[in-house]
């Protein structure tokens, strides 16, 4: 077994998800998907010996608490981003034998499987999507709206409403994480490339939003701003990039005299081997099945499934039980004046799959 890489993105907001918090929400991989409340609200961040605390509390090396304490609503960002890509990932795996569970996490993340990569790559777009909303939302003290649109006629916009801060975001990111590791290092080269898979996912979602002002509708004026995308496309994305990633293997280029990544040649590709694309997630070792209990995962029993799409592959050929249950829902509603709804209460036999030990 490798040892557990240097504190890095994905360990970092693992780590940054403070015990209590994860027994109190119930983060076990079974859970019904919620969205988190406090993101993106306008929360005045925590000041004083309140906000030092909350940095104390966080796993985070030195260095990065030093930078926590002199950012106050740092702390707060942070779990927000836990949080985030925690319920993302969750949902983006909820039919496959890894459900991105806490359980096994901190195994996972001492190998080079396609899941450990796509840890890196959705912990990297959540904390930089999560700071932007954050600078634009007034919770943190040294950032405010995004001030530079960079369009080409900016005399013709005005710009009123407040953007998500992209551009403060990436830039503390990569302060925060500190000087990159040694270029000798596979596996380091291999976390930090699919950490900027996430970041450019975020960007990629960047878009103008305007309105229009003036009379009878007409667009005489526009309010534009910069808005970030849904963070569930994001995650879509990401997704697709996890289906379709590359294994790779090193090569020393000479020209440079540093190690890279390469993906090494396929029957059905090129003679030689490439270099994987920017986009690509990369991975370096293959996944084990996740069908039993195991340091890296609790295994798919007890796993509820649908008959008809994923209970084939989720169960592992074991099968599956089923079970009756009575669903209460409402029917037959009508609107009544003035102003409310009457519904009847209806109830229909609903039939629940779970994988067989």
């Amino acid at each position: 077994m490798r040892p557990a890489p240097p504190p890095a993105l994905a360990a970092l907001l693992l780590l940054a998800l403070p015990a209590a918090h994860a027994a109190y929400f119930g983060l076990t991989g079974r859970e019904v998907l919620t969205p988190f409340a406090g993101l993106g609200t306008a929360a005045a961040p925590a000041q004083g010996g309140a906000h030092l605390k909350q940095c104390d509390l966080l796993k985070l090396s030195r260095r990065q608490k030093q930078l926590c304490r002199r950012e106050p609503g740092l702390a707060e960002t942070l779990q927000d981003a836990a949080h985030l890509s925690l319920l993302e990932c969750q949902f983006q795996f909820r039919q496959e034998r890894w459900n991105c569970s806490l359980e096994g996490r901190t195994g996972l993340l001492k190998r080079g499987f396609k899941e450990t990569a796509f840890l890196y790559a959705v912990s990297a777009a959540a904390l930089t999507h999560t700071l932007a909303r954050a600078c634009s939302a007034g919770r943190m003290e040294r950032c405010t709206c995004d001030d530079s649109p960079g369009l080409e006629s900016r005399q013709a916009w005005q710009w009123g409403v407040c953007g998500d801060n992209l551009k403060y975001s990436t830039k503390f990111l990569s302060n925060f994480l500190g000087p990159k590791r040694g270029s000798k290092d596979l596996r380091a080269r291999a976390d930090a490339h699919n950490t900027n898979v996430g970041i450019k996912a975020v960007k990629s979602g960047l878009r103008t939003t305007c309105k229009c002002h003036g009379v009878s509708g007409s667009c005489a004026v526009r309010t534009c701003w910069k808005q970030l995308s849904p963070f569930r496309e994001t995650g879509q994305a990401l997704k697709l990039r996890y289906d379709s990633a590359v294994k790779v293997s090193s090569a020393t280029n000479e020209a440079l005299g540093r190690l890279e990544l390469w993906a090494p040649a396929r029957l059905d590709g090129p003679a030689k081997g490439l270099a994987p694309r920017p986009g690509d997630l990369v991975y370096m070792e293959d996944s084990p099945s996740f069908c039993q209990p195991s340091k890296y995962s609790p295994g798919t029993a007890g796993r509820v499934c649908s008959r008809e799409a994923s209970c084939s592959s989720l169960c592992c050929g074991r099968g599956y039980d089923t079970q009756s249950r009575l669903v209460a829902f409402s029917c037959h509603c009508q609107v009544q004046w003035c102003c409310y709804v009457e519904c009847q209460q209806c109830v229909q036999e609903e039939l629940l799959y779970t994988c067989k030990p």
